[in-house]
């Protein structure tokens, strides 16, 4: 709650690589937060329990346990949780519990990083929140100017937004903030990496001084510390442990290749066992994702595909056919890998190993959710072999040769 006024404008946008400093920083859970264990034990308004227990969920995840709390009690907070903990359900619940909907003002401010991530946000709060008529609305670029003004000017009690598009509607004094109580960063250490830096500090200056933060960040490098010092009082720290959590349930394997072409043919070998359930597969690149879509269909596999060049429309179609289960297959780029939730997926491929580690567990995240199991497979070359131990030092983990049998684990 760091007065919005003092603030200065922030450096370069694009953040630096993670240095040796950053990695070594130690951040634990502050002394006093202690895991509530069942949502009826948080103090939140029946209609808004009636909404979680009706979206699914039967127990609070690690992060919703220790967060919560904090949240709805006013207090600042930074958390540390990757995705795949349940972030996004405890935005949404805290939101919701925040939001006075006899109002039709703006209360809660959520900034994510993708379009996706900000209307997966969206969507849960509005499901979370149905039973006490909670209004919320997605910000994002790729949509219609004219449907941001006509849903906040009838008014929404929150908005969930990509930095652009949000500073664009405050510009324009169609989003109004003077009662703006809560602003949330989900993934701001994703929100950095892709320059949205000068806008983070732009749409602050424009919210009110007193103002409750929540920052949230699978990484905490120097320059999310530093947002933390300007705008935070007295932040409660959490952190919800990688390895304890993203990783628990998933079964890791590799298949070794010797040269890059082999990998289509291992991977057609494994295609009945990709659409047991609902398989993701990952490549590095636009154009990687449109050979291997063009190739599979080539060779009569069914499959769809996403990246960031495609319009939002198209995306939001491709996205809406996979979630409900008409589409099985996805082959996509880490557009993808942050934050979305579908239920089904008990598979991920990454054709090719993700270009920092850190990408890693937003990938295979999208599996083995809340004790749902998992099987992520990764297509290894020689040269790979390095990034591939280099995964399992860093995650405390470790991936074994793909046995015979994988089917039988999914």
């Amino acid at each position: 709650m760091a007065a919005a006024s003092g603030i200065q404008r922030g450096g370069g946008g694009g953040r630096r690589a993670m240095d040796e400093d950053d990695a070594k920083l130690v951040f634990e859970t502050s002394k006093g937060v202690e895991p509530i264990m069942s949502f009826d034990e948080m103090g939140i308004k029946d209609d808004l329990l009636r909404g979680i227990y009706n979206y699914g969920f039967e127990k609070p995840s690690a992060i919703q346990q220790r967060a919560v709390l904090p949240i709805i009690s006013g207090r600042d907070v930074i958390a540390q949780a990757q995705s795949g903990t349940g972030k996004t359900s405890m935005i949404a619940l805290a939101v919701c519990q925040i939001a006075d909907t006899k109002s039709s003002e703006v209360q809660a401010l959520i900034l994510s990083p993708t379009r996706e991530l900000a209307a997966q946000t969206e969507k849960v709060i509005l499901a979370i929140g149905d039973f006490i008529n909670i209004q919320a609305h997605a910000c994002v670029g790729g949509k219609s100017v004219g449907e941001d003004i006509r849903k906040l000017e009838h008014g929404v009690q929150v908005v969930s937004g990509t930095p652009g598009r949000v500073c664009d509607m405050i510009k324009r004094r169609t989003l109004r903030t003077r009662a703006i109580k809560l602003l949330i960063l989900d993934e701001s250490d994703e929100m950095l990496s892709r320059g949205f830096k000068d806008q983070i500090y732009d749409v602050y200056r424009y919210l009110p001084p007193e103002l409750q933060v929540v920052l949230i960040s699978a990484t905490l490098p120097n320059e999310i510390l530093e947002i933390t010092s300007k705008f935070m009082t007295d932040p409660v720290r959490i952190l919800v442990k990688r390895d304890e959590l993203t990783l628990e349930g998933i079964k890791q394997f590799f298949v070794a290749v010797e040269r890059e072409e082999w990998k289509f043919d291992t991977l057609c070998d494994l295609y009945d066992t990709l659409t047991i359930t609902q398989a993701v597969i990952f490549c590095n690149t636009k154009r990687k994702v449109d050979w291997l879509t063009a190739k599979m269909r080539e060779n009569n596999f069914t499959v769809s595909s996403m990246h960031g060049d495609m319009p939002q429309k198209e995306r939001d179609a491709i996205m809406a056919e996979f979630r409900s289960g008409q589409t099985r297959v996805l082959i996509t780029t880490d557009v993808w890998a942050r934050g979305l939730d579908v239920q089904q997926v008990s598979l991920v491929i990454n054709y090719d190993l993700p270009n920092n580690r850190e990408l890693y567990i937003h990938r295979i995240g999208r599996s083995g959710r809340f004790g749902r199991k998992g099987v992520a497979i990764n297509f290894v070359k020689s040269d790979d072999i390095k990034i591939l131990r280099d995964i399992e030092q860093y995650y405390s983990t470790q991936i074994d040769e793909m046995p015979m049998n994988v089917a039988d684990l999914i």
